[in-house]
């Protein structure tokens, strides 16, 4: 990759570490203000929510529109739109109606979500080639993904120390200092010569690859985010396992920062294998293996240093099959469309990992969690499948070099 392409790389994922502080600065604060601002704990719920089941109407309408207009655009506008939800956090603590604000800021951040990371991913795509593809979609999925917990961290600390008005008004100085960033530093990659008219905002890409990723996507995030960070602090709490000394809760917490780090240290490094072996899908089945085999231990857990073991491996899977399938999608579809099979395959990740606790908690309640983490140990195996599947019908090989 040339110089240029690194600086753009680095900007984007500068941009999206940043403004990631505004989706995690939240947690730590509004639970905690529910009662003083007269919000139930339901709308409480509601409001964190909000912005992954509006990122979930705006995914594919947010790829289309990459399509048509490029990446800078929508890039651009999707993080000031991030940035004056971010702002809508502090009007919130300041205006009648708190709740009214504090919704309208969240389904505001999924919209402006949505154009991010479709526009993200598309450029890593625009400015890679086979030999890189992989270590670049890990490195954005990274920066995407450390920003959350960093504002999570951000408001705890900051809403201590100097209160949750400063707490929101910090989160948004960096919102728009990513959007500033991104502005000066991030060029056109994806169309050239103007518009491209013959994409429609409502065209989204059903193309077998699409599909396919987006499905191995959806399991991953479902057992991720919809059944691990779900259910694991009810899970602590039931089996009465603890770290120094916290509650189930604050344990949670550090199980849950376990994973994200374990995810971190796996996300480039599966681009990168995936890059050095010029082949994608070997990686993507051992790292889906590994998820496998965390929720079994997980199932199994019955003392600390299990149940650690098997947060790191579910981090390591859910990291290490990031890069290599964001890049299989762009080996696989026609650059002209990338940003469509984004969209496609972020819809297919939030309704896994929207609707997942709503699947699991129930019935985690009913029959116990062992029997609920042994069905999630099967669906990254039941994801291999589909993936050999539609990678074989679309390439002729189940093995398919990025060459090819």
């Amino acid at each position: 990759m040339k110089n240029e392409g690194r600086l753009v790389l680095g900007s984007v994922i500068v941009s999206t570490f940043f403004i990631g502080f505004g989706g995690g600065v939240i947690f730590p604060i509004l639970p905690n203000l529910g009662a003083v601002l007269g919000i139930s704990p339901f709308l409480v719920g509601l409001i964190l929510s909000a912005n992954r089941f509006s990122r979930l109407f705006a995914n594919a309408p947010a790829g289309s529109l990459v399509d048509r207009f490029g990446t800078r655009k929508p890039f651009v506008i999707g993080m000031f739109i991030q940035g004056i939800s971010t702002f809508g956090y502090v009007i919130a603590m300041l205006a009648p109606l708190p709740e009214v604000w504090f919704m309208a800021a969240r389904l505001l951040w999924g919209v402006g979500s949505a154009l991010v990371f479709a526009t993200a991913y598309t450029i890593a795509d625009d400015i890679s080639d086979g030999s890189s593809r992989g270590s670049n979609m890990g490195l954005i999925r990274g920066g995407v993904l450390f920003g959350f917990p960093t504002g999570v961290v951000l408001g705890g600390l900051v809403s201590e120390l100097a209160g949750n008005v400063v707490a929101f008004a910090v989160a948004t100085v960096f919102a728009f200092l990513a959007s500033a960033i991104a502005y000066q530093t991030v060029p056109e990659t994806h169309i050239e010569g103007g518009v491209n008219q013959s994409v429609k905002p409502w065209d989204i890409n059903t193309s077998l690859p699409a599909v396919t990723v987006g499905l191995v996507n959806f399991a991953v995030l479902f057992v991720y985010i919809g059944a691990l960070f779900a259910t694991l602090v009810l899970f602590l709490d039931r089996n009465q396992l603890s770290v120094f000394g916290f509650d189930a809760q604050g344990s949670s917490g550090l199980f849950m920062g376990l994973t994200v780090v374990a995810a971190g240290l796996s996300m480039y490094l599966g681009g990168y294998v995936s890059d050095r072996t010029q082949s994608r899908v070997p990686i993507l089945l051992l790292f889906l293996g590994v998820t496998s085999i965390g929720f079994l231990l997980l199932a199994l857990a019955d003392s600390v240093v299990t149940l650690a073991i098997a947060c790191v491996c579910i981090g390591l899977g859910q990291g290490g099959t990031s890069g290599p399938l964001m890049a299989l999608l762009g080996d696989l579809v026609v650059d002209g469309e990338m940003g469509r099979a984004v969209g496609t395959n972020n819809v297919f990740g939030d309704i896994g990992g929207g609707f997942g606790p709503v699947v699991t908690l129930p019935i985690v309640e009913t029959v116990g969690f062992w029997p609920v983490y042994f069905c999630c140990a099967a669906m990254p195996l039941i994801a291999a499948v589909i993936l050999l599947g539609g990678v074989r019908r679309e390439t002729g090989h189940f093995l398919p070099s990025v060459g090819s």
